[in-house]
């Protein structure tokens, strides 16, 4: 039976190119199989330790100085903290920077890099002592006081960063190890134009025009870190149907939901966030008409609504998508159909499905409100996130400090208090929110009314925890005032799939590593994951054939459009220098998940070619299930980083020590 379904696998979806692969977990046979090509361990642990993960993101060692490539964007909060010249025309956001010294590269606080030196089964340890049939809350508990003791324990013994990975929902833990290093310093970044080339409105697209790199450099004891493993820059253009391997943390994947899921996702929880996200854009994007310093303060919430919205349409397009449905329902009827002819299992062991579709069905008519109320309340307002992580007794962390926009925060409230009104006055206490005025009218008085703009304000409730049910602050009684709906809807929630999540994915989960094995990879976690693709142009949703790469020329085919697609001036001047027809970004069909941002890509040398710093539109409902028809990675490619600090940045020192002999004379 086991033969079968890996053959029925195969025929599927895993062998092919798709799949997020442990690193302990690598198809090696099926690789060699399909593309002929011997992927060794010591490959494998040469991109590993070359690896690393940072903060919203992953980059490689790129020299053995410390040097590490990553995205623009995951570098970008560093970026402020370049020292403008009180003279320059430019602000350090928006102009290139460069340290030709290790004396003028600039420190990033905040940032640090993690790379994976060790891993190790610790199922056993993690399930000592915990019976099949113990309570899920039980369970639970017991196995996260076991991981915390193997953590800590491995961070008393080693000194490195010790964290211990939840594969398979449950099915399987492993112990992974860090080396951290704390000191990254600003080397390179080009200009936020360049960076975020398009902005918002390409990234719903590809073809892509987007310098999306930086360089750091990781230090130790006040010196450049002695990085031995570190990916050499190809010397090879990259060509149409060349195998990549592409090395990331990529986020976290939901590929082991059932098809019920799938259905509760596209015509109930989906649309319902796509339907609130897209009322804020219009009214955030008048707001950020007005003048430029409302466009300053509008900007950050309409990129993180924009994107939101993008990948939410994503994941729609491709749960609507006929195909994918019928391959989901077909691979989970032979799952079933397998565990049901188990001996040990049986029908009772294929309930667990009709128990999910009946906790979805039993639970959609609250979806909405519980958006509203507690899944995401207010979403783009920092005044009431802040109010409610008070009134819950959550840390501020990041918002302890943050500055409000009054105009802004009447915009977002209003909207907010608008979604109020429509509910009933069973699921929130509307009539004594609301007064009978508009919500527009009562965002105004709250905010302006609320006190909590003022950090010391925040920082003084967050200390004295018993104020804020006294408190008179506007803000906080309006989070008050939401909290007992808000709490009542979270038991509900619970009750009804909440505790059967977790049940069913691990049941589920296990299951299919029963019958896989190895031939399975588990989703995606946030954490290292290696995989495979080739260089490959598709036809898009809407009938455009697309290549596989994009040139220089197409910034300067674009350079005379209005706002995002505005090239520097520099680069118009140094047009005439560039070789335009040098590739800028390219697609691969490896397969990122959620996002594998910063991730290097190397060839079958094992030497870099470039760096994923997007996806296309396509391959958002990879959340879900993967296929290569269209679903793309976008890269920035190595051959393009060259071209613009040879001939744009003059970067001599930074191209020999990537190796680089530089192909005209600087002064």
């Amino acid at each position: 039976m086991k033969s079968a379904i890996l053959v029925f696998l195969c025929a599927t979806a895993v062998c092919a190119d798709d799949g997020m692969w442990l690193y302990n977990q690598f198809p090696t046979d099926a690789v060699k199989q399909k593309h002929e090509v011997e992927i060794t361990p010591a490959f494998l642990d040469h991109l590993r330790l070359s690896t690393a993960k940072l903060p919203g993101g992953s980059g490689a060692f790129v020299s053995p100085n410390g040097l590490l490539l990553t995205n623009w964007h995951v570098v970008n909060i560093c970026v402020p903290n370049v020292p403008t010249p009180a003279n320059a025309s430019e602000s350090a956001m928006t102009a290139a920077f460069y340290a030709a010294t290790n004396q003028s590269e600039v420190r990033c606080p905040g940032l640090d890099a993690l790379v994976l030196v060790a891993l190790e089964d610790v199922t056993a340890k993690v399930k000592a002592g915990i019976k099949d049939d113990a309570p899920v809350a039980d369970s639970l508990a017991k196995r996260n006081a076991a991981k915390a003791s193997i953590e800590s324990e491995c961070a008393a013994r080693t000194h490195n960063v010790c964290n211990v990975v939840n594969l398979y929902s449950g099915g399987r833990y492993d112990l992974y190890q860090y080396h951290r290093y704390d000191d990254l310093r600003l080397v390179f970044a080009p200009e936020q134009q360049l960076a975020f080339f398009g902005r918002e409105r390409d990234s719903f697209n590809y073809l892509r025009y987007g310098l999306d790199a930086a360089f750091l450099r990781a230090y130790e004891n006040g010196k450049p870190a002695a990085t031995p493993n570190f990916l050499k820059w190809s010397a090879d253009p990259v060509k149409e149907e060349d195998l990549v391997f592409s090395s990331g943390s990529p986020l976290t994947t939901s590929r082991s939901t059932t098809v019920a899921q799938l259905s509760f996702y596209r015509d109930v929880a989906l649309p319902v966030t796509l339907s609130r996200v897209g009322s804020r854009i219009k009214p955030v994007t008048r707001f950020s008409a007005v003048n430029d310093d409302n466009k300053k303060v509008a900007e950050p919430v309409l990129k993180d609504l924009l994107a939101t919205y993008k990948s939410v349409v994503g994941k729609l397009i491709g749960l609507r998508d006929q195909r994918l449905q019928i391959r989901k329902k077909l691979f989970e009827q032979k799952v079933r159909n397998a565990v049901e002819r188990d001996p040990k299992l049986g029908t009772e062991g294929g309930k667990v499905w009709d128990e999910v579709a009946t906790a979805y069905k039993n639970w959609g008519r609250f979806e909405k409100t519980w958006q509203i109320l507690d899944g995401s309340p207010a979403p783009g307002s920092t005044l009431f996130r802040i109010a409610r992580r008070l009134v819950e007794g959550q840390p501020l962390a990041e918002d302890a400090d943050l500055p409000v926009n009054e105009g802004l925060e009447i915009t977002l409230l209003g909207q907010y208090l608008s979604e109020i009104k429509d509910l009933n006055e069973k699921d929130a206490p509307i009539k004594s929110i609301l007064h009978g005025k508009e919500p527009e009218q009562i965002a105004e008085t709250i905010v302006k009314a609320s006190k909590l703009a003022d950090p010391a304000v925040r920082k003084r409730y967050a200390s004295d925890h018993a104020a804020i049910a006294k408190s008179d602050d506007a803000l906080l009684r309006l989070a008050l005032q939401l909290e007992e709906p808000a709490r009542r809807l979270r038991a509900k929630r619970q009750e009804l799939i909440g505790s059967l999540e977790v049940s069913a994915a691990e049941k589920i989960s296990g299951y299919r590593l029963k019958l896989f094995g190895a031939a399975d990879y588990p989703d995606a976690t946030g954490t290292p994951r290696v995989s495979l693709g080739t260089l490959k142009g598709y036809t898009d949703r809407a009938g455009t054939p697309q290549p596989y790469a994009s040139t220089f020329s197409g910034l300067f085919y674009r350079r005379n459009n209005e706002g995002p697609h505005m090239v520097p001036q520099n680069w118009v001047e140094l047009q005439d220098k560039l070789n335009v027809i040098t590739p800028l970004n390219f697609v691969s069909t490896c397969d990122i998940g959620g996002g594998g941002y910063g991730a290097p890509t190397v060839n079958k040398a094992g030497e870099l070619v470039g760096i994923i710093f997007d996806g296309n539109l396509e391959s958002l409902p990879a959340t879900y299930l993967y296929t290569e028809d269209q679903a793309r990675a976008v890269h920035v490619a190595a051959q393009g980083i060259v071209e613009s600090l040879e001939k744009v940045y003059k970067t001599p020192a930074l191209l020999l020590e990537l190796g680089i002999k530089p192909l005209t004379p600087h002064s």
